[in-house]
């Protein structure tokens, strides 16, 4: 029996710190350039990264290599990785931008963030990615919270170069002092959402559901914490009838979960709430 091909493992970037800049009192923008020879982005407006953060005293290879780190070291000195959007790639400059949410010691990458200075290292692999708006679609729906925020903005400025896009954008921050100064054409509507003191995603749902859909089959984004964005899913899929391939549907988070436990049960959550929607689609 012929082996199983190996999986190929995605090259690995080692950025340096050029500058950061508070964006709001909760998002932090870094700026990373260095050696970034090989890196490429912007087929999707939701590329992504994966940040690699060492276990304190723990030494990792040189060259960097995740398979032999798993192979040689106990799982507790692996080191973390978190996934972040590319904000911006300049390939002129060989600068890459991501913006990360801050919410004071908590987590691991946001503290980073918040610490970071210019020649400060940060190793990462990527980019993934899967999503950018159907310059063929009649109309677009964008909804997220903060996590979401750097994606959608990305997004809206694919759009403005198509001139006539139609877009509706829901985004959900803690407060007016989150909202960001995003540069929308004509035809993209804008519409921020304070959470205050409700839950994570409550107004978003309350507010995509209070839209009047336009004529047509839009092409739609919807990202972030992912218990509304289940809600939101079983809204557009089933209530709303919207085709499977013109939902761009996933949780970046999940209330309580850390990244590391929230990707070890991603899949299984995934696939229970395809199964759950597809039969309510169907009938």
């Amino acid at each position: 029996m012929a082996e199983a091909p190996q999986r190929r493992s995605r090259p690995v970037f080692r950025g340096s710190v050029l500058r950061t800049e508070r964006l709001t009192p909760h998002m932090i923008r870094v700026v990373l350039g260095g050696d970034l020879d090989g890196f490429t982005a912007g087929t999707y407006t939701d590329h992504y990264v994966k940040l690699v953060f060492p276990q304190d005293g723990t030494a990792l290879p040189e060259p960097f290599d995740l398979r032999r780190i798993r192979e040689e070291l106990p799982r507790e000195r692996w080191p973390r990785t978190r996934t972040y959007t590319v904000r911006h790639w300049d390939p002129d400059a060989g600068e890459l931008t991501v913006d990360f949410v801050h919410h004071g010691d908590e987590g691991i990458a946001g503290p980073w963030a918040a610490n970071a200075r210019p020649g400060d290292q940060l190793l990462f692999t990527g980019p993934g990615g899967a999503y950018a708006p159907d310059p063929a679609a009649v109309w677009h729906l964008l909804a997220g919270d903060e996590s979401a925020l750097p994606a959608i903005a990305a997004a809206i400025e694919r759009l403005a170069l198509e001139g006539d896009a139609v877009a509706h954008v829901f985004v959900e921050v803690a407060d007016e002092r989150e909202e960001q100064k995003l540069q929308a054409p004509p035809g993209v509507r804008i519409t921020w959402l304070h959470r205050g003191d409700r839950p994570v995603g409550e107004a978003l749902v309350a507010a995509v559901r209070a839209l009047p859909f336009p004529a047509g089959t839009p092409h739609v984004f919807v990202h972030g914490e992912a218990n509304f964005v289940k809600e939101l899913r079983r809204y557009l899929r089933v209530e709303r009838g919207i085709e499977r391939e013109r939902l761009s549907v996933s949780g970046y988070w999940r209330t309580g979960a850390d990244e590391d436990g929230w990707q070890a049960s991603k899949s299984d959550w995934n696939r229970q709430v395809e199964s759950e929607q597809e039969g309510g689609a169907a009938s």
